[in-house]
């Protein structure tokens, strides 16, 4: 199924200038477009639209020791919620945490990197609210924490 996010803004990178109306369109785990929501409407009128109040931009890398929480599941839940689909493989340091990680597509890296939303790219994306709290998060195509 394609999936259309859209948001009052889009961020190719969290550096670069913002896209007024922008849009990502995801399949499976892949981003299959990038641009305005008018023109991705146009070009794919079958997706689905799910439109996100704040900035969508690329998703996270949770740089610092993951959160403290009564098991490995909830730990990387907790990751997921703050927009991020990386980790440190540092911080990953028991098996039952590395697998819960692997169990929700949450990537494991030796350091932080960035990655631009780019076609054909890991379908990783985050909304942040003007206050920077973390509205949405989508991890290899799948919406996995979207608050109420």
């Amino acid at each position: 199924m394609r999936t259309l996010h859209a948001a009052d803004e889009v961020r190719y990178t969290w550096t670069s200038e913002p896209i007024k109306g922008g849009a990502v369109l995801v399949e499976r785990d892949r981003i299959a477009a990038v641009g305005t929501l008018e023109e991705l409407r146009e070009r794919f009128p079958d997706a689905r639209v799910r439109v996100w109040p704040g900035v969508l931009g690329p998703a996270r890398t949770f740089v610092s020791p993951l959160p403290d929480a009564p098991s490995p599941r909830e730990v990387i839940h907790a990751v997921l919620k703050s927009g991020a689909t990386t980790i440190l493989a540092e911080y990953a340091d028991t098996p039952e945490l590395r697998a819960a990680a692997e169990r929700n597509d949450v990537l494991m890296v030796p350091r932080a990197q960035a990655t631009p939303l780019k076609e054909a790219g890991r379908a990783d994306l985050a909304v942040f609210d003007e206050n920077g709290e973390c509205v949405a998060t989508v991890c290899s195509g799948r919406l996995v924490h979207r608050r109420r």
